[in-house]
């Protein structure tokens, strides 16, 4: 098991959050991406997005150790409980309210189960086949503003304008039922909206999640996701994240690969051996 996270920025908190539980008999994993997005723009809450990450993720991996509880539930009772802790200091109806992404993999006996909402992934190598599943119903969501941020170099007054102009339109359509997009922040039911299967033990080899950070490594062609369960596996896997952010140095202002921030937030989980021993 390998498991790691690692902040865009010094002078910034990570908002990404990892967590894994192994023994014999289970195994359970849960990785956020938390969207905090610019400065210039409010979020109603007094306690950040790293709080809400690591409140939602704390509450996640104590909600799927009861192996009857589904894990849309599991995510539904933790949304409720930490929309529930903001407490009245916090406006949760702010378009802005922290939000985050959530991977959740939770082995019991023969079976493995799999959530995924929004655009982190689960990838499982399942009878020789690399398996990708990520929810990406939120690219639907302001296409345009995104091509005219990603037009603009990186770090540029110009590019955080567009930034802030696509966050802002993102902010307003999360768990919109129309022309919108299911996300974990201060509704339940979005947890009832999101990516769910299972695997029989016997059939996975290994399986990771992975923030948008992470598969930067794919998307910048630094190598494959079967590439990226082998560097994880290997007794290097920190060279992962280590070879994304080479590749974020060497293009400083998104010519070569167009992006919101020149480098984010890194999350994975890495879980092999999965069959019960």
């Amino acid at each position: 098991m390998y498991l790691d996270t690692r902040p865009g920025r010094d002078d910034k908190l990570n908002e990404d959050y990892v967590a894994a539980a192994v023994n014999s008999t289970s195994a359970r994993a849960v990785l956020l991406d938390g969207a905090g997005g610019p400065s210039e723009l409010p979020t109603g809450c007094n306690h950040g997005t790293p709080w809400y990450v690591n409140q939602l993720g704390d509450h996640l991996m104590f909600n799927i150790r009861n192996p009857s509880t589904p894990l849309t539930t599991a995510l539904a009772l933790a949304l409720d409980a930490v929309a529930e802790s903001h407490g009245v200091w916090c406006d949760l109806n702010n378009p802005g309210t922290p939000s985050s992404t959530v991977v959740m993999v939770r082995r019991i006996n023969d079976l493995l189960e799999y959530l995924v909402l929004g655009d982190s992934t689960f990838v499982a190598d399942a009878n020789g086949e690399i398996i990708v599943i990520s929810d990406k119903r939120i690219d639907a969501v302001g296409a345009d503003l995104y091509r005219a941020m990603a037009a603009l170099p990186t770090g540029t007054p110009e590019h955080q304008a567009a930034r802030v102009a696509f966050v802002e339109n993102q902010r307003r359509m999360r768990n919109k039922r129309v022309g919108g997009y299911p996300i974990a922040s201060n509704d339940p039911a979005a947890a009832y909206e999101a990516l769910t299967g299972s695997f029989p033990c016997d059939e996975v080899r290994r399986v990771a999640l992975l923030s948008d950070g992470a598969t930067r490594f794919i998307e910048f062609g630094l190598g494959s996701f079967a590439d990226a369960l082998d560097l994880l596996g290997s007794e290097t896997p920190e060279r992962l994240f280590d070879r994304v952010r080479e590749a974020e140095a060497s293009d400083p202002i998104g010519e070569r690969w167009p992006r919101a921030k020149r480098q984010d937030d890194i999350a994975a989980a890495y879980l092999a051996q999965l069959v019960p021993l």
